[in-house]
C-alpha cells in the first residue's frame, strides 16, 4: 500500500535539488559504474574527518564523477537549443540584497570565522523552488531554498578552484533532512530520475527506500505564501571552528517575526516572487540566522536523513539578517542572479562542509556551474 500511494506522487517528482539524501535497506539494485572521460580540470575529492565522524563510503569519489556525468548529460539534452538552467532550483523568486549582522553577545565557543560578533557583511541572497521544471507554477506542492552568499569575507577558502574568494555560503531548504545518505543511492535515483522511460521513475522509491521516499515526499509537500516567512534549515551538518575545539553544527533560518499566511486561491504562476517584491516595495525585511550545535555523538555526521531534534540540540540565535526596502525585479538584476553560483564549498577552514552528501556536492556543484556558464558563453566568477 506505500508504494502504490506514493508511485504517482514520484512521476512528478523530479530532481528536487542536489542538496539532500540516503537509507539502510538493500532493496535497490545498485547502479554499474560507467567509464568515461574526467573533466579537464579533475576536482580534488576532500578529506574526511574521522574525529567529527566522518566516514569515506567505497568508491565515493568515483561516485561522485557519475552523478556528476549524469547530471550533465541531462543538462545538455535538455538545453542544447537554449540558455541553460540550473539543473535543481532553476526558478528563482528574486536574488536580494541584505545585511548579514552578527550579534554582539553570542556564546564564545559559536563565534567562529564569518561569525564575529558584531560585524556585519552585505550579502545576496537568492530565494528558489525546488523543482527542476522551471514552468511549474508556484501553487504546485515543491520544496523551496535561500542561498546566502557573504560578501567582503577575508581568509583563503577551502575551494581549491578560487581560494581567494571573499565569499562564504550558506545553503538550506524549508525541510530539516534530506532523501539518502550515501553516493550508491543518490547515483541511483539520479540515473532514475533523468531516464526517459517511465519505468525508470517507478523505480524511484527502490532507490531512496522507505526512509528515503517518505523525506523527499515530506521536503517537496510544502506550499508557502512569501519567501521571506518560511523556515528554512541546513539539513546536513557542518564544521565550526578549527583545530581542537572544532565542532559539527546545522544551520536554520527563519523570520524574525513569523506570520501565518496562507497561499493565494487563483495564484498567478509566479505569485512567490510577486509576494516578494511586494513585500520589499513597502518595507524592510527581517530574519534571524540560526545554529544548532550537535549535543550527541548520537547524532551522526553521516547521516543526513534523521533530524536533530531542537529538544535535544537548541538552536542559538546567532545574527539577523536585514534586507532592505528596494526594486530586485529588473532585468540586470535577474541576469546578475542567474550567473551566481552558490556551494557550501565557497567557504572558509572554519565552515568546512561534513559528511557524504556535502563532499558529493563539492563535486556536483562545481561540476555543473562550470558546465552552464560554458553553454551559455558566461563568465564564472564570485562577486566582490
Amino acid at each position: 500500500m506505500f508504494y502504490q500511494k506514493y508511485i504517482i506522487s514520484l512521476f512528478v517528482f523530479s530532481s528536487v535539488f542536489i542538496a539532500m539524501s540516503g537509507c539502510s535497506e538493500e532493496i535497490y539494485q545498485k547502479p554499474p559504474l560507467s567509464t568515461f572521460k574526467n573533466n579537464e580540470t579533475k576536482i580534488p575529492y576532500p578529506q574526511i574527518d574521522q574525529d567529527l565522524g566522518e566516514k569515506l563510503q567505497p568508491n565515493e569519489a568515483l561516485l561522485a564523477q557519475e552523478i556528476s556525468k549524469t547530471i550533465e548529460q541531462t543538462i545538455r539534452k535538455q538545453y542544447q537549443n537554449g540558455h541553460a538552467l540550473r539543473d535543481a532550483h532553476p526558478k528563482a523568486h528574486g536574488c536580494v540584497q541584505a545585511e548579514f549582522q552578527v550579534l554582539n553577545d553570542i556564546p564564545k565557543q559559536l563565534a567562529q570565522g564569518v561569525f564575529i560578533p558584531n560585524k556585519t557583511y552585505q550579502a545576496w541572497i537568492r530565494f528558489s523552488n525546488a523543482s527542476s521544471d522551471a514552468t511549474q507554477a508556484d501553487n504546485q506542492k515543491d520544496a523551496r531554498g535561500i542561498a546566502i552568499k557573504i560578501l567582503g569575507v577575508a581568509g583563503k577558502k577551502i575551494l581549491e578552484s578560487d581560494p581567494q574568494a571573499t565569499t562564504q555560503d550558506f545553503i538550506m531548504i524549508n525541510h530539516p533532512v534530506f532523501f539518502v545518505n550515501d553516493a550508491k543511492r543518490y547515483l541511483s535515483f539520479t540515473k532514475h530520475i533523468s531516464g526517459d522511460h517511465s519505468t525508470d521513475k517507478i523505480q524511484v522509491p527502490f532507490a531512496l527506500g522507505i526512509k528515503g521516499t517518505i523525506n523527499a515526499l515530506g521536503a517537496r509537500n510544502s506550499l508557502i505564501a512569501n519567501p521571506i516567512q518560511a523556515r528554512y534549515w541546513s539539513m546536513v551538518p557542518y564544521q565550526l571552528g578549527i583545530g581542537e575545539n572544532r565542532q559539527a553544527v546545522k544551520y536554520s533560518v527563519r523570520a524574525c517575526q513569523p506570520q501565518k499566511a496562507t497561499t493565494p486561491k487563483n495564484a498567478e504562476p509566479n505569485f512567490l516572487r510577486s509576494a516578494l517584491k511586494n513585500t520589499l516595495a513597502h518595507q524592510d525585511a527581517c530574519m534571524e540566522f540560526l545554529i544548532q550545535p550537535r549535543t550527541s555523538n548520537k547524532m551522526l555526521i553521516e547521516d543526513s536523513m534523521t533530524e536533530w531534534k531542537e529538544s535535544e540540540a537548541p538552536f542559538y540565535h546567532i545574527a539577523t539578517i536585514h534586507i532592505p526596502q528596494q526594486n530586485f525585479d529588473t532585468a540586470k538584476q535577474n541576469e546578475f542572479c542567474e550567473n551566481l553560483s552558490f556551494t557550501p564549498w565557497h567557504a572558509l577552514p572554519e565552515h568546512r562542509p561534513l559528511g557524504a552528501i556535502n563532499r558529493l556536492r563539492k563535486v556536483v556543484y562545481e561540476d555543473i556551474s562550470r558546465v552552464r556558464h560554458e553553454m551559455n558563453a558566461a563568465p564564472r566568477q564570485e562577486p566582490n
